[in-house]
């Protein structure tokens, strides 16, 4: 699926679902360079064209090969990166419900932000609105199976952080999934 209302930016770093159902969300954070908004850093990172003169951040990752189907920036604009038929590149290694390889079966969203910037109202009505066009495309993704990057591979990160409003989230999934 492609959301008509977000802007495309096509990632090379997708590959085939092979055949195996969406049925979650991953949620993430990203700030580039790190605890800085704007920019245009993070679309040039998933189109494998990000500078790595321009900060000395950008040359630990400019050879990393990674993406997300969705980023919400600060102001609550919608980018997509990968159709959410195909396996974007966004949670690593990682498991979830006992199940290895959470890149196949999910959808990743990147929220604009670190784990100490609390993020925006906008970015939340966007989110929602964004889970609302998920959960009609993909019917087995549940409320109880849209998570934290920090829940799929613990230990190794901690995105969406400690100021994400998952009760909030939590509620609204419910009544779109309801």
């Amino acid at each position: 699926m492609i959301v008509p209302w977000a802007r495309w930016v096509p990632s090379p770093n997708a590959s085939d679902r092979e055949g195996v159902e969406v049925d979650a969300v991953v949620l993430h954070h990203i700030s580039l360079p790190p605890g800085e908004f704007g920019g245009g850093h993070i679309e040039a990172f998933f189109q494998n064209r990000l500078d790595p003169g321009l900060h000395p951040y950008f040359r630990q990752i400019a050879d990393l090969r990674v993406s997300a189907h969705f980023l919400i920036d600060r102001r609550g604009g919608c980018v997509q990166f990968v159709d959410t038929d195909r396996k974007a590149w966004h949670a690593g290694e990682s498991v979830l419900g006992g199940v290895p390889d959470v890149n196949r079966f999910s959808v990743g969203i990147e929220l604009e932000g670190d784990e100490v910037t609390p993020y925006t109202e906008l970015q939340y009505q966007t989110l929602e609105r964004l889970l609302g066009e998920l959960m009609r495309a993909h019917p087995a993704i549940r409320p109880e199976r849209i998570v934290g990057h920090e829940h799929v591979a613990p230990g190794r990160k901690r995105d969406p952080g400690p100021l994400f409003d998952w009760d909030r989230v939590r509620e609204v999934a419910g009544r779109l999934g309801g």
